[in-house]
């Protein structure tokens, strides 16, 4: 794996323990997934359910948020996620999102995605580029 890929992996397990902390103040017994999960990273026994947690601190500077769909032209992120709740940290505050609520945004929207290789990828992925005031009217928390 690259020093890009290795680098935001390590940052995104931070952001992971953060929402986890937030998630066990109501829900004690929830835990991050060890390993490689593709469903979900934290999973609350109390509620039979996962949550995914995203970053995009670019966003700060693009205005957009990236909600991927498909990489290496395999479904991946929203296409394939078992989890009830996306957690998206945009560099200043978490956003809490049903996943439903994402995919509610695409369709009323009637959005279109884009393809391009991400920072740090060396595969093709397909996203929205959602611009985050948009978005932002379909979030929980």
């Amino acid at each position: 794996m690259n020093d890009v890929f290795q680098s935001d992996l390590k940052v995104g397990k931070i952001y992971e323990n953060i929402v986890l902390k937030k998630i066990q103040e109501k829900y004690p017994k929830a835990y991050i997934q060890k390993g490689y999960c593709k469903d979900w990273d934290i999973y609350i026994p109390e509620l039979e359910m996962g949550v995914e947690v995203k970053s995009d601190k670019k966003s700060m500077h693009t205005g957009n948020i990236v909600i991927e769909i498909e990489f290496n032209n395999k479904p991946s992120a929203l296409s394939t996620t078992k989890a009830m709740w996306w957690v998206i940290y945009d560099g200043l505050q978490y956003n809490w999102f049903m996943v439903n609520n994402i995919k509610k945004c695409i369709t009323e929207n009637n959005l279109t995605y884009k393809k391009f290789v991400g920072r740090g990828d060396t595969k093709q992925k397909k996203a929205y580029l959602i611009k985050k005031q948009l978005l932002y009217k379909y979030k929980e928390i």
